[in-house]
């Protein structure tokens, strides 16, 4: 057998090795072959936990709030903790994942993921229910690289891996919406505490189904921790996030805002310089600097900014206009999440392989672009049926065919000693995106409505209107992202079909 650095790692790390002719073998480590289906589900259950959390503990905060008496000014580090742990740990969470084993920090992550869920749930205080979810953020900062990795080694094949990627990409995608219908469900029957627990039970399945079939102890092409890389790029990202975060409460003007995010650019830029020069840098720039990898960060950048002009204004426009109850609203989105779930797969399977990213990426942009300048026609009139549906069925049609690709390109032809920190960079673009979407969206819209109310008297259908208008803004300006994305996509991913190759003979860019 081939017992090269790269061939090695592969087999530490469960990668199956296709003999010449093909067929069913067995996995390194004696797992069988069929088992890469079971790994899906395994690696899918584990991701839907981190991405539903972003929005399940959001439909619990107002009676959160109420139990354990925190205010409305500090209402927002229940949201901003977990984001500030997980956005600025991922990328040290990917290279651990590359240093001490891909199935270890998978195992690793489940487990502190569900004592984190575990504490919050059992909060007594303000302070402890903060304190829980910074924990999550951080087991979930390494979790979420680990898991998208050993799905990279786990499907080499690429007809099977495009099939892997689009039922995963569906599920990031769809995660957020999933967790607002099953956060409402267990706000409104159980209690809003089981909204941390129930991660418990993701867990549990997760945890007993990698431990039997997840194979690989460390790999054994270590690469070797870049310390001030791993410290410039950590504070950095909190920096930012922090100061996206703070502007969402506070003025643009504030110094805690601008001058966390002049911090964080610097420290960011300092980062690129320094992983030129680093022996072992913790971000490679050959993983960043190959066209079609970059173009998908970027394309999942923008979609997680685009993202939160739905998933937030929406859900207000269906609870507070149209006096929707929280299972009601998360119902509503379930239309968007089918028609998501089917373009991923139709998009990786048959879309991609034939036309390339070119094409498909931007179309997923135009199209969400399109969708959102659909939903800037609803007013207080406005029915589910008529003007809610169309756009929302549209936006997944346009969001599956963004993520799959993003997602499958991104980590695709990386060397297996690299898959970590690549798998890391998807959910970093994500989930910075996000924050500074939230953030940029919350304040134009507040803006906007604060704009419409000047010289009106405050009467419930001039708050209304104040609403609409306020929703419509954050609309137009995902609408402008979405634009942006189509054009950053349409120039960067590279011309005809990709060139995907199996991980374990990866080549350094």
């Amino acid at each position: 057998m081939d017992r090269s650095p790269d061939s090695t790692a592969a087999a530490d790390s469960g990668i199956r090795t296709a003999p010449p002719g093909g067929g069913a073998v067995p996995y390194a480590g004696g797992g069988k072959h069929e088992h890469r289906w079971l790994i899906l589900g395994v690696i899918g259950l584990a991701q839907l936990m981190v991405v539903l959390d972003a929005t399940i503990v959001n439909i619990a905060l107002p009676s959160a709030q109420q139990d354990l008496g925190f205010s409305d000014g500090n209402r927002q580090w229940i949201v901003t903790a977990y984001a500030l742990a997980f956005g600025s740990l991922l990328l040290l969470g990917g290279r651990i994942a590359d240093l001490v084993g891909r199935k270890t920090v998978f195992i690793a992550g489940l487990a502190g993921f569900a004592a984190a869920s575990a504490l919050g749930g059992a909060a007594t205080s303000f302070g402890m229910l903060v304190a829980a979810r910074a924990l999550q953020g951080a087991f979930g900062a390494l979790l979420a690289p680990a898991a998208l990795s050993l799905l990279t080694t786990t499907f080499t094949d690429p007809k099977e891996r495009a099939k892997a990627f689009g039922i995963y990409g569906a599920i990031a995608g769809a995660g957020g919406a999933v967790g607002l219908l099953l956060g409402g469900v267990l706000t409104e029957y159980l209690d809003w505490r089981w909204c941390l627990f129930v991660n418990l039970a993701f867990a549990v399945v997760a945890i007993l189904g990698g431990l039997r079939l997840l194979h690989g102890g460390r790999p054994a092409d270590r690469p070797k921790l870049d310390v001030p890389g791993t410290i410039l790029v950590s504070v950095g990202l909190f920096c930012i996030v922090y100061g996206f975060s703070n502007a969402e409460t506070h003025d643009w003007s504030d110094a805690q805002t601008w001058g966390f995010l002049l911090v964080g650019a610097v420290l960011l830029a300092a980062f690129s310089w320094w992983e030129t020069r680093a022996e072992h840098p913790l971000l490679p720039l050959r993983v960043v600097l190959d066209r079609d990898r970059g173009a998908s960060y970027l394309a999942m950048f923008i979609a997680g900014a685009g993202m939160f002009g739905v998933f937030l204004f929406l859900t207000y426009y269906l609870q507070q206009i149209l006096a929707y109850s929280p299972v009601s609203t998360g119902v509503a989105f379930l239309p968007m999440v089918a028609c998501m779930v089917a373009s991923s797969i139709i998009t990786t399977n048959k879309l991609v392989p034939r036309f390339g990213p070119k094409p498909i990426v931007p179309l997923g942009m135009a199209i969400a672009a399109l969708s959102m300048v659909w939903l800037t026609f609803l007013d207080v009139d406005s029915s589910y049926a008529a003007h809610v549906l169309p756009p929302l069925l549209l936006l997944g049609v346009g969001m599956g065919l963004i993520f799959a690709t993003a997602m499958n390109l991104a980590t695709g032809g990386v060397a297996a000693h690299d898959a970590g920190v690549a798998s890391a960079m998807v959910n970093t673009s994500q989930q910075v995106g996000g924050s500074i979407g939230t953030a940029l969206l919350n304040t134009l819209a507040t803006t906007a409505a604060t704009s419409y109310l000047v010289g009106k008297q405050p009467t419930p259908q001039v708050r209304a209107q104040a609403s609409i208008e306020s929703y419509s803004t954050a609309y137009w300006w995902s609408a402008l992202f979405f634009a942006v994305g189509f054009v950053v996509t349409l120039v960067l991913y590279r011309p005809g079909r990709p060139k995907i190759v199996a991980t374990e003979g990866a080549v350094h860019m």
